[in-house]
Parts: structure tokens; C-alpha cells; sequence
């Protein structure tokens, strides 16, 4: 959110609650850039990082801030402290 001066961060209530697990998913695949490359670092399936991807969007869109595309779930993880610009 941006009340015209500066970035405030996301109220609790909007935001979501990932687990450590979906995380490190999100995180390694925004890395990574493929879910195929993502699973074989995390020794889990393609079709399992999709899944948690989906339920990402999934409870980001519960709080009212759909993350549609990949950039718009990078942004949110950096929005949300799940990560950080330093850490790219």
C-alpha cells in the first residue's frame, strides 16, 4: 500500500499466512524460474509445486490481493516480508 509518501507495509488481517514450506517453494521457484528446476532443488514434483503455488494464490486472493501473474506473487512476497530486494 502507498499512502503518498511512502511504502506501508500490509496490515495483518491482509496478509496472508504461508507456511515456512510454501515459502521456501515460492521462493526457490521465483529463483529458480521454472517449476521443473524448483522441484529438483526441493526433491518434490512439479505437480507439488504447482499445488503450492496455487494454494499461495489462493489464500492471496482470500485477503483481497490476487497475485496473478509471477511478478505480482514476487512483489507480494516482498510487500509481506516472505522476502526481501536485498536478498535478489
Amino acid at each position: 500500500m502507498f499512502d503518498g509518501t511512502h511504502h506501508v507495509p500490509a496490515t495483518p488481517s491482509r496478509r496472508p499466512l504461508l507456511s515456512a514450506r510454501e515459502v521456501e517453494v515460492l521462493t526457490t521457484w521465483l529463483r529458480l524460474g521454472s517449476k521443473e528446476a524448483a522441484a529438483a532443488k526441493l526433491f518434490i514434483s512439479p505437480a507439488t509445486v504447482s499445488t503450492h503455488i496455487v494454494r499461495i494464490r489462493a489464500k492471496y486472493s482470500a485477503v483481497g490481493r490476487d497475485a496473478t501473474t509471477k511478478s505480482a506473487l514476487f512483489a507480494r512476497a516482498v510487500q509481506d516480508g516472505y522476502t526481501t530486494l536485498d536478498e535478489w
